[in-house]
């Protein structure tokens, strides 16, 4: 009967382990999302570029939180984000995707966090409406854009 008892008493204790494990493991993948959320958003609310939604200030969000996922956790993690998200095929979806890929190759190549705004940025003023070169940053003609800071 002692032995039983031991077993049970190791069985609680485990399971007890494991829901503290699992909870943790909720938490972070909680707080990672809202953090990277927060980065980017306290600088497109402060960012100067035009066109919200569409514009040079969607692409520069995309790009920019792109960035901050690939220097954090790798393009992969951009990659999966870009699937769920970016998949029904608009105009506004493929001008994401190219956007989000160049931010994850800028995030890459940072050497440091703090490297990220400002290659993102400079990539932003360096691009166009509309381009196919998978070097530069795009974004809709004004025509399509809306213009809002939020979506």
């Amino acid at each position: 009967m002692a032995g039983l008892s031991s077993l049970l008493t190791f069985a609680k204790k485990m399971k007890r382990r494991l829901l503290k494990r699992a909870a943790a493991l909720a938490l972070i993948l909680c707080i990672y999302p809202a953090g990277v959320i927060v980065f980017t958003w306290s600088y497109v609310l402060t960012s100067d570029f035009e066109g919200g939604r569409n514009g040079k200030l969607d692409a520069y969000r995309h790009s920019l939180a792109s960035a901050t996922v690939a220097y954090t956790l790798g393009e992969w993690a951009v990659d999966f984000t870009t699937w769920i998200f970016e998949s029904s095929g608009k105009e506004s979806n493929d001008m994401d995707t190219h956007n989000n890929r160049i931010g994850a190759r800028l995030g890459l190549k940072a050497r440091a966090f703090s490297d990220i705004e400002p290659a993102v940025r400079q990539a932003v003023q360096n691009g166009h409406v509309s381009t196919t070169d998978s070097d530069q940053i795009t974004w809709l003609p004004p025509s399509k854009w809306r213009d809002s800071k939020l979506w």
